[in-house]
């Protein structure tokens, strides 16, 4: 059984991808667009709040992904902690549920997506034939840094106390919670420091977690991590972990992705993960993005081809970009892939 585990894991991303074409898209930034249908996230566990107060919307962004070309969704539990949750005043019981419920509501979306293809939509005529366009569900977990939501996360500096036994204790009952919640994956989002991807990696064996993971780590000068470990050193932890299917870098300047991919791709053959941000600096202490100057939602786009000559495999965006962003990507790698006229699915 757990040689069959093994192999089914690392197949996952491989076999999704071949699926796909060759290349898939990612979704886009979800508390921007949750702030744009209305939602007040100025909160400690940010967009996970949208998990207590209006589910609907985190549907209405998930499906607005779905819709614009997104092969996988990432769930609303970034910031979703037990610790979190019980700070806010709800039992253990409760705040577990809600992890869950970050996934139920995901595949619900991914559910009503398809009933709407089933009725006629082109993303059942691009095929050739009836078949679903392939789409994976990845329960996020965020750093300790975003549980802290005191900047940290993009500092990733958490202070001599906080040892790699401190994080695996913090965030084993997420993860063991998310793996066994029906996700497809775990996507470690946003990870500021080499200390947090050695506890993920450790916690991904110890627990036996029977769902692969993917490892995204964040850079603010395109050669380190914002603890200051480089990005090389912090990809071969994730490369060296059985469990990890895909390796890349999220929440980062669209300029410096390039020559991020050409270093992992020094240390890994893995594929290879992107989904930027806007381009947009954030400010912790003050919770407010900083407008950038040079880069633009046409130039992010326009380094689509260029990232996938550099050897990544999965496009999407960070903080910032929207579905257009998404539906963009999407149009690239449709317009440019070899096997875009006829993909092969698996029912």
């Amino acid at each position: 059984m757990g040689s069959f585990v093994k192999e089914e894991t690392s197949s996952l991303m491989t076999d999704f991808l071949e699926n796909c074409g060759g290349y898939a898209v990612v979704d886009g930034g979800f508390a921007t667009e949750l702030q744009r249908h209305g939602a007040d996230i100025n909160d400690p566990l940010w967009s996970a709040k949208c998990l207590i107060t209006s589910p609907h919307l985190v549907t209405k962004v998930h499906l607005d992904y779905l819709e614009s070309g997104a092969n996988i969704i990432i769930t609303a539990s970034y910031q979703a902690t037990i610790q979190g949750f019980v700070a806010k005043g709800l039992s253990v019981e409760e705040a577990e549920n809600l992890l869950r419920r970050s996934v139920e509501i995901t595949y619900e979306a991914r559910e009503i997506f398809y009933n709407r293809c089933t009725k006629g939509s082109w993303d059942f005529a691009y095929a050739g034939k009836a078949s679903r366009r392939p789409i994976l569900v990845a329960a996020s977990v965020g750093s300790y840094g975003a549980y802290l939501a005191d900047g940290s996360e993009y500092s990733g500096i958490y202070g001599d106390s906080v040892s790699k036994e401190t994080l695996k204790d913090f965030h084993r009952r997420r993860v063991q919670i998310l793996a066994n919640s029906g996700a497809d994956f775990i996507a470690f989002e946003t990870i500021p420091n080499k200390l947090e991807a050695e506890a993920y990696a450790d916690l991904l064996e110890e627990e036996d977690i029977n769902i692969p993971a993917w490892f995204s780590f964040t850079s603010k000068d395109g050669v380190t991590v914002p603890r200051g470990d480089s990005v090389v050193e912090c990809a071969k932890v994730a490369d060296s972990c059985k469990k990890v299917v895909a390796i890349g870098i999220n929440c980062t300047a669209p300029r410096y992705i390039h020559d991020l991919i050409i270093s992992l791709r020094q240390v890994t053959r893995k594929p290879i993960v992107v989904y930027p941000n806007s381009g947009e600096i954030y400010d912790g202490l003050n919770k407010k993005w900083i407008r950038s100057e040079g880069e633009s939602e046409e130039d992010f786009v326009s380094y689509v081809s260029k990232w996938r000559d550099a050897g990544a495999s999965l496009f999407g965006g960070c903080c910032r970009t929207t579905p257009n962003t998404i539906r963009a990507i999407a149009k690239v790698l449709s317009d440019e892939s070899p096997a875009t006229a006829k993909p092969k699915f698996r029912q």
